[in-house]
């Protein structure tokens, strides 16, 4: 028996939490493709999946899973589509998935700015109900030192308006993105800006450079010097203690050298300990060891 394929080309990433969705490309590859430190979608340049490829990967999703109630959209990006098609891919969701509940996808901030407020609650209407966001850090030094494209004012602008429309959504932090020295710069900004927001979970992954990445360069030629572990471990604490909303951490990523998962508040004072008890009995040259291990992500 011949099984029909989906067209899946170049990297695909999801989520963990989107472990039991239905994957869908609609983009491969990054709109952006600048930040210093990526290395993820290395070598893949942005490519949008034709409608008529979205069309036909829904014929054989409705054959093989005809129940499918959630899909979650693959690209680094797909958000950076215009309101137009990303209504046109939902009304094709709801048309082939009459059983689908909500669908999701990653976005750059920037990508938000392109959608008023009014689309956006459309959007959410048609079932779009979760976006993930790489903030990566709301430290603006930072964010300009890795060509992000954007600053802390764009990520609180911006996910202000999911707020109002009602689509929940969930960041990434980058620990250690900033260097060596700016690790607690980095986590009081970033707990400043996202305490006036409403993040669903905030993801907390540390900064692995890889030799695919502009950063790797700057490592070697000596422009860029990475954050020591025991600093990261404070910054992550740092992150922590300051952050006052009623949120769900998710730091057991393989790079955090101490993972840890959690509801703030209720967690927060044990999540403090854990962490003071790693800073007070790991030593740097240990973890600094596992790190080396990591060959991808």
């Amino acid at each position: 028996m011949i099984y029909p394929e989906l067209h899946f080309t170049g990297q695909v990433w999801r989520p963990p939490y989107e472990a039991n969705s239905q994957s869908l490309q609609i983009t491969s590859g990054c709109t952006w493709h600048k930040c210093k430190f990526c290395s993820l979608y290395h070598g893949t340049p942005f490519r949008m999946s034709p409608l008529s490829e979205v069309e036909a990967d829904l014929e054989v999703i409705r054959q093989w899973q005809p129940r499918a109630r959630r899909v979650y959209l693959t690209g680094a990006n797909p958000f950076a589509l215009s309101y137009n098609k990303l209504m046109d891919i939902a009304i094709l969701l709801r048309k082939y998935l009459p059983h689908l509940i909500s669908f999701g996808m990653f976005a750059r901030v920037t990508d938000i700015a392109t959608k008023s407020v009014e689309e956006l609650k459309n959007l959410r209407h048609m079932k779009l109900d979760s976006i993930n966001i790489g903030i990566e850090t709301a430290h603006d030094p930072t964010l300009e030192r890795m060509n992000k494209g954007y600053h802390a004012n764009d990520i609180l602008e911006q996910l202000s308006k999911l707020d109002e429309a009602g689509i929940h959504y969930n960041v990434f932090y980058l620990n250690g993105l900033g260097g060596k020295g700016k690790g607690v710069e980095s986590a009081i900004a970033t707990a400043d800006v996202l305490n006036k927001l409403h993040p669903c979970i905030i993801n907390i992954v540390s900064l692995t450079v890889f030799p695919e990445s502009q950063l790797y360069q700057e490592v070697l030629d000596g422009s860029y010097e990475e954050e020591p572990e025991i600093e990261r471990l404070i910054e992550m604490r740092t992150l922590i203690d300051r952050l006052k909303i009623k949120v769900n951490l998710m730091g057991h990523h393989i790079s955090n050298t101490v993972p840890i998962t959690g509801a703030l508040p209720d967690d927060k004072v044990a999540i403090l300990q854990e962490f003071d008890k790693a800073i007070a009995e790991f030593p740097e040259e240990e973890l600094k060891a596992y790190r080396s291990r990591i060959w991808h992500l």
